[in-house]
């Protein structure tokens, strides 16, 4: 990606849903300060994010948020590029108005401290969060990105280099778990929700479908080996639930996100295989998942493959990750026009 640019210390920022994060991290390994301000209690009465709310919350939280990131990695605001070299923050994809204030708020320190902008994409920032806590992991590396509007399989074959593998057909597995938690009853967020009750779940009391899923792999099309579909298991537990409303929900709650780990690891097991990778990463918010965290290591060390399993807050939405991604970006790219604008459809640069 040529020479590292002559400022290390990036500032990132990172408003893309109901996360208000700010961090300042230097040379995309050493995190000085992660702040994150979540507005999940705020959304927690409607089910699901509400887009206005989270917009205003933005507003509100991003100056207090912006201050204890500075003080907390020791930068008097007022320092400019003494302090920062650089502001990175996410431009989609996203919630529109939630990525409008993140972006505004950037391009201003940008300005007022004379220092590159970095556009940064949320799904790349992810792909960099395994990067903060193990730098010095090698390459390729198949990542699982799971999150609740994306699941896809990525081939990192450098750094800005990326293959798709394959991604959902139907809904992301972040979403699956919401709408089975919110039938349930569990309330939102229905990740922690499920991954709680399931615990005290028999996981084979019920055999719910995986979705292309496979002895083998060479049975699907091409375009079907790496993808996911969650749509129909999410219908049959409704479905069975709805006709067997005596069943144990623990037991519902164990079965389904059995489902939806075997499908998510048994494909990233046939990708590590089938591309000679020599790691594998989790990443995105159900990464945060324990059943998921287990099996996926275990499978990683079945293949002989390096597994990293980020800690749960970088798991998340942060801006570290944010950050980290943005100071590679900046090797390669150089600094970002300042017109470029939020995109909350923004897809992952990829190689042919």
């Amino acid at each position: 990606m040529g020479d590292p640019p002559l400022g290390n210390t990036i500032l990132g920022v990172e408003t893309s849903c109901d996360e208000t994060a700010i961090a300042v991290v230097e040379r995309a390994t050493v995190v000085r300060s992660s702040v994150v301000s979540s507005q999940v209690e705020q959304h927690a009465e409607f089910g699901g994010v509400v887009p206005e709310i989270a917009g205003r919350a933005h507003v509100r939280e991003l100056v207090p948020v912006l201050a204890e990131a500075l003080a907390t990695a020791g930068i008097d605001d007022a320092a400019g590029p003494d302090g920062v070299d650089a502001v990175a923050a996410t431009t989609g994809p996203g919630l529109v108005g939630s990525l409008l204030v993140g972006v505004s708020a950037a391009k201003a320190l940008s300005l007022v401290w004379g220092v590159p902008f970095v556009s940064v994409n949320h799904l790349e920032a992810h792909l960099y969060a395994s990067f903060l806590e193990e730098p010095d992991l090698e390459l390729p590396l198949v990542v699982l990105l799971v999150s609740g509007g994306h699941t896809m399989l990525v081939l990192m074959e450098g750094h800005g280099r990326y293959r798709l593998l394959g991604s959902t057909l139907d809904d992301a597995a972040g979403e699956a778990f919401d709408k089975v938690a919110r039938y349930l009853g569990l309330g939102y967020p229905g990740g922690p929700a499920i991954d709680a009750l399931a615990a005290d779940g028999d996981p084979t009391a019920f055999d719910y479908p995986r979705a292309l899923v496979q002895e083998n792999p060479d049975t699907l099309a091409d375009d079907r080996r790496y993808s996911f579909s969650f749509s129909g298991l999410k219908t049959a537990v409704v479905n069975h639930v709805r006709n067997e409303p005596e069943a144990p929900s623990a037991d519902v709650a164990a079965s389904f996100q059995a489902a939806v780990v075997d499908a998510l690891v048994t494909k990233a097991r046939w990708a590590v295989e089938a591309t000679g990778a020599v790691g594998a990463c989790l990443g995105g918010g159900v990464a945060a998942n324990s059943l998921l965290r287990d099996q996926f290591a275990g499978m990683c060390n079945e293949a002989g493959v390096r597994p990293f399993v980020p800690s749960r807050a970088m798991c998340t939405d942060n801006a570290a990750m944010v950050a980290a991604a943005g100071w590679w970006r900046l090797q390669s790219d150089g600094p970002s026009p300042m017109d470029v604008g939020a995109d909350p459809n923004l897809a992952l640069p990829l190689i042919n």
